[in-house]
């Protein structure tokens, strides 16, 4: 019986068997920012450790920048107090920073990407919920606490609980108007938010490997969302065209040697999985949710579910939202289009496309934040932030922003956002009780021109 890739990525880069059934596992890369580094790197310090493998850590600046103003000091003056340890940190430990002067920074899932430092095959770490985005290229990306960024400076090493490895096929073409958004809220629902717990996912079929690699990566951030440690796509043809030609990807020769490496962690035609789930493309629909976990969602042309569960309960309570109504047609007064979820050139491009030549509704703020510095200049060079303008968005810059509201981009009151981000917890967007409506660009571009949760099929005439 052949190998899944995750079995293989794990066994090459097992240092250890450890005490107790966990696995000492070297991490190929370290990525960092300027939320959970701070007391890591306090923490080694007070143990008289350096940094063991400088040139393995990358670190950027995103949870907390603002979008508007970013001259320093920074108004927030925690905001300023970790940017500035972040510096310090960096300097003094021999780690590139990428800042927003070097032309690179933004959300740290889309850097590492965008630099090609994410790669087939290797183990990435980082003190973030989302690090399985990297996953998409065939990386196994561990989102990981403080305490084990401390263990990865160190010793670019961590203990780690082995995985079972599902199989989430998903086979078909999508209807239009359906995204790789839709795809991942579909799956959490019928796979619940605690359903991927002690899993790793492999995400395969069809419908996965016509995706663009961007897509593939807003299908693997959000695995963490159902549960699962760890989210991957198999790489191939079309790994291998983005990553070429990025600034930390493999060059000449050393490109050939890598190329029959990744093709070597792939999972074999006859590897063991542990679960396998298939679904039909056909069957998804643009998807939202009503409540206050990813797993609360329903297809846009359905009406909220009626039952008993507390949570349901819970959420509605919450949510303000009535059992057994439609969602179309619900009220939003934000809309935010960004996020390491949603904010990548792709999902700016099809959000423009639709935007172009309408107007956000009166009563609506919207914002469109980049990902990157990167995204950005793209988006501008194309013309993109003249059209999210036009339209009535505010364009901002490279950061987090309002997906989890660590800087000044807040709802205010129990405002309803329609959101690109990954997460509608209770208070998620930086107020107590906003309530947050997840779903794709092109669902929350129809949302911020009618005002009201829509059908983007509908409002843009998609068939």
């Amino acid at each position: 019986m052949g190998k899944n890739l995750f079995q293989k990525v794990w066994d090459i880069h097992k240092v250890a068997d450890l005490p107790g059934g966990r696995t000492q596992l070297f991490i190929g890369l370290h990525l960092i920012h300027e939320v959970t580094s701070p007391q890591a790197f306090a923490m080694i310090k007070e143990l008289g450790l350096k940094v063991a493998y400088p040139n393995r850590t990358f670190a950027t600046c995103d949870h907390i920048i603002p979008t508007d103003n970013i001259t320093r000091p920074f108004a927030d003056s925690m905001a300023e107090e970790m940017m500035q340890a972040l510096e310090k940190n960096t300097k003094e430990n021999g780690i590139t920073f990428f800042g927003p002067e070097s032309g690179y920074q933004g959300v740290v899932h889309i850097v590492g990407p965008e630099l090609g430092l994410t790669q087939p095959g290797i183990t990435v770490a980082c003190g973030d919920s989302h690090t399985a985005t990297h996953g998409a290229f065939g990386a196994i990306a561990f989102g990981i606490g403080t305490s084990q960024v401390r263990d990865v400076l160190a010793t670019q090493t961590m203990a780690l609980n082995d995985l079972k490895v599902r199989r989430v096929e998903v086979n078909g073409k999508l209807k239009p108007g359906v995204y790789a958004k839709d795809i991942i809220l579909y799956l959490i629902r019928h796979l619940g938010v605690n359903g991927g717990i002690g899993y790793a996912y492999e995400f395969a079929g069809s419908t996965i490997e016509n995706l663009s690699m961007e897509g593939r990566m807003t299908v693997c951030n959000m695995a963490i969302e159902g549960g699962a440690r760890v989210g991957y796509v198999n790489p191939d043809e079309k790994t291998f065209e983005y990553l070429k030609g990025k600034k930390y990807a493999p060059k000449g020769e050393n490109w050939d040697k890598m190329l029959s490496y990744w093709e070597s962690i792939k999972s074999d035609k006859d590897a063991e999985y542990d679960d396998v789930v298939v679904f039909n493309a056909e069957d998804i629909e643009p998807m939202v949710t009503w409540g206050i976990n990813p797993e609360q969602g329903v297809g846009i042309s359905e009406k909220l579910p009626i039952d008993d569960n507390p949570s349901f309960k819970e959420a509605y309570e919450y949510m303000k939202l009535k059992p057994g109504a439609p969602i179309k047609g619900t009220k939003i007064d934000v809309v935010f289009i960004g996020s390491c979820t949603n904010g990548r050139i792709e999902d700016l491009r099809e959000a423009a496309k639709y935007l172009k030549g309408k107007k956000v509704a009166s009563h609506v703020k919207a914002l469109a934040v980049p990902g990157s510095t990167t995204v950005k200049a793209k988006a501008e060079a194309e013309g993109l932030d003249k059209i999210f303008i036009e339209a009535g968005f505010e364009w901002r810059n490279p950061g987090c922003s309002m997906c989890l509201a660590m800087n000044p981009d807040k709802l205010i009151g129990d405002q309803i956002c329609a959101s690109t981000s990954n997460r509608n917890f209770k208070g998620r967007q930086g107020s107590s009780s906003g309530r947050t409506i997840l779903m794709s660009p092109a669902m929350a571009a129809a949302a911020a021109v009618t005002g009201e949760i829509s059908d983007a099929r509908e409002v843009f005439e998609l068939n």
